[in-house]
This record gives C-alpha cells, sequence and structure tokens, in this order.
C-alpha cells in the first residue's frame, strides 16, 4: 500500500497512529500528551479499508477490460499504446491492494514475510511514477501532433510508441528503487506483532544521533524527490504541452473536442485531483513527524488526512477504465449494444489530427508558386 514515508523505528513508542499505505503505524521521538485518538484512528482504518476494497474491485476489473481491448481486440495505434500501458501500471497497482487490505484489517499486523513488505511497498509507487510518466509522454505526443502534423503523420508509429513507453517503464523502477532498499519489516513494541515500514537509516540502532540525522535526511529527500519527479516537473511539462496545443488550434480555429483529445484531459486532471493531496499531506506528516515541538492541530489533520487522502490517491488507479467507457461516443446506447465499441471510441486516433494535417495541408499547396 502506498505509504507516507513514516520516519519511525517500530521501537519508538506511539502516540500517533497514521494508516497510510503498507506503513508502520507511527510514532513521535517526543512525549506529546495528546488526547485519545484511538477511536478517531479506527473510523478511519474502516474508511481506508473500504475505499481499497472498492479501488481493488473496479481497478482489477476495469483495468483488465481495458487490457484485454487494447491488447488483443483493437488495432494496434499509438493511442492503444499509450492506453494499454496505463492500464497495465494501474493493474498492477490493485493487484497488491490486497496485501494492504489485510494488512490494516490486522491491525498493522504484517504476516507475509520481508520480500512481500518490500514489493508491495515498491510496485504501489512505480504506479505512481509509471502513470504520471506516461501523462506526460501522452501530453508531448498530443503537441508534436498539433505543432508538426506531417512529421507526427511519418514518424509517429506504434513501434516508437512502444519504446518511448519502455522508456517510460525504466525511470519509473529507476525512482522506486528506493522504496524496495528501505522498506523493511520488524517487532512492534509492546506485543508480537510484526511491521512494514521504511527503515531509512538501515539499522535497527535509533539510539545513535547520527543514524537518526541520516534517517531524517533520506526520508525528507524521498519525499521532495516524489514530489519533483513524481508530480510538479511532470506537470509543467504537461501544463506546457497543452497551453501550446490550444494556442496552436486557436490559431487556427480548431478545438480539442476530438474523444481522445477530451479523455487524455479527463486522466491528466483526475490525477492531479488525486495525487495533489497526497504530496501536500506528504510534507504536512513530515514535518509533523520531524518537528522538535508538538502541535496537536497538526497531528490531528495528519490523523485524518494521511488516510483520507491516500485513499484518493488509491481511487485513481480504477478510475481511468471509467473515463474511458463514460467518455466514450453515445455512452448510453453504445454500452447497451458494446462494451467493445465503448473502448474503440475512447481510444481511436483523433479525427481532429485529421482535420490539422488536412488544413495543412491545403495550407502547403496554397503557397506553392
Amino acid at each position: 500500500m502506498m505509504e507516507l514515508d513514516h520516519d519511525f523505528s517500530p521501537t519508538w513508542n506511539s502516540t500517533s497512529e497514521s494508516l497510510s499505505e503498507n506503513n508502520y503505524t507511527a510514532d513521535y521521538y517526543y512525549d506529546c500528551q495528546y488526547e485519545d485518538y484511538s477511536g478517531l484512528k479506527k473510523i478511519m482504518n474502516i474508511v481506508s479499508i473500504t475505499v481499497y476494497s472498492i479501488a481493488f474491485v473496479f481497478g482489477v476489473l476495469g483495468n483488465g477490460l481495458v487490457i484485454w481491448v487494447t491488447g488483443f481486440k483493437m488495432k494496434k495505434t499509438v493511442n492503444t499504446v499509450w492506453f494499454l500501458n496505463l492500464a497495465v501500471a494501474d493493474l498492477i497497482f490493485t493487484i497488491f491492494l490486497p496485501f494492504t487490505i489485510i494488512y490494516a484489517a490486522l491491525d498493522f499486523h504484517w504476516p507475509f514475510g520481508n520480500i512481500l513488505c518490500k514489493i508491495s511497498s515498491t510496485v504501489l509507487f512505480l504506479n505512481m511514477f509509471a502513470s504520471i510518466f506516461l501523462l506526460t509522454v501522452i501530453s508531448f505526443d498530443r503537441c508534436l501532433t498539433v505543432i508538426h502534423p506531417v512529421w507526427s503523420q511519418n514518424h509517429r508509429t506504434v513501434q516508437l510508441a512502444s519504446v518511448v513507453a519502455v522508456f517510460a517503464w525504466i525511470g519509473a523502477i529507476i525512482l522506486s528503487a528506493p522504496y524496495f532498499a528501505f522498506r523493511d519489516t520488524g517487532p512492534a513494541i509492546g506485543d508480537n506483532t510484526t511491521v512494514c515500514y521504511n527503515n531509512f537509516a538501515l539499522s535497527d540502532n535509533f539510539d545513535n544521533e547520527k543514524i537518526m540525522q541520516l534517517h531524517q535526511s533520506r526520508h525528507q529527500a524521498i519525499i521532495i524527490t516524489r514530489f519533483l519527479c513524481g508530480f510538479l516537473i511532470p506537470f509543467t511539462i504537461i501544463i506546457t504541452c497543452y497551453t501550446i496545443i490550444a494556442s496552436k488550434l486557436r490559431k487556427n480555429q480548431l478545438t480539442m473536442s476530438s474523444k481522445p483529445f477530451k479523455v487524455i484531459i479527463a486522466v491528466i486532471v483526475t490525477f492531479f485531483i488525486c495525487w495533489f493531496p497526497y504530496h501536500v499531506i506528504s510534507f504536512l506528516e513530515m514535518v509533523s513527524t520531524n518537528s522538535s515541538e508538538c502541535n496537536e492541530e497538526l497531528e490531528r489533520a495528519v490523523i485524518i488526512g494521511v488516510p483520507l487522502l491516500t485513499s484518493l490517491a488509491f481511487l485513481n488507479s480504477c478510475m481511468n477504465p471509467i473515463l474511458y467507457v463514460f467518455m466514450g461516443r453515445d455512452f448510453r446506447q453504445s454500452f447497451r449494444k458494446s462494451i467493445l465499441f465503448v473502448f474503440e471510441s475512447a481510444f481511436s486516433e483523433d479525427s481532429a489530427m485529421s482535420t490539422i494535417n488536412s488544413k495543412y495541408k491545403s495550407k502547403s499547396t496554397s503557397t506553392v508558386y
């Protein structure tokens, strides 16, 4: 389960239990006398388990269907390559959700061993990086298609799209590797349970001040890197691409009205809505856990915000298939006829692009003397 990178060892005294992905319930190193949040934590745990279960069911079914349609039933195009890879990333994520659900249901006891602890966390962040990288590539592809339609028509191939998608996955794997290295299991204090937590210092000696400083610095580096590489930089590129696209189409009196344009914009907006609050609460949680002062309001915000906003991020994995279906051409009629037609209408190559190509060809012809 995806987690806010809790800066804790399983040997610290528990005062603050965060309900995020595959996490070890967090503890403050200092002694803050807060009110008892056990009731609130139980409620948030139930909410998290419910949302995770919904994401698992709809994510596996929806993304499985998208993979079946784009991978085996439709003609291979650049668009189907993009959407197929997005669906694979989301499916991998949702397949590992049962580990998170069981972990939360067992009151954060991890019975699956160290390797699965590492893999489950790594796979979940792999989904985040792969999804945003693919959305960035898709946006750049759209931009090139509008700015250089003739070049795109000659060079925009399924083979090239597949190679680019592989590089997006490689980048996601590289950025996800630290989560595999730092994830660990250990005994929880006061009982016989085992927790799956972040051991950024790669050490069990949490009484050493230098080790604690290393632990905290790596914790901060992970969160900042994740925000920059997994959100801020890709979204800056995406916004730039669509600003250029909108300007170009307006100049040529065209609109982004074709189905694939609308679908991918909806997917990008949904990703932003689901993931931006998660990154915000990540920073708040980092400030809360690394602070040397007690802040009860911040503590309460983290206790409520972490499970809710992590759940929102998880829901992104099952949203794309729903968007594909509801934004397909003539949804109500076509869904009754064939689910395949719904996806085909969503993934088919842009009719707008052919319009752009025709317009550019017309201009080219008219300027030949």
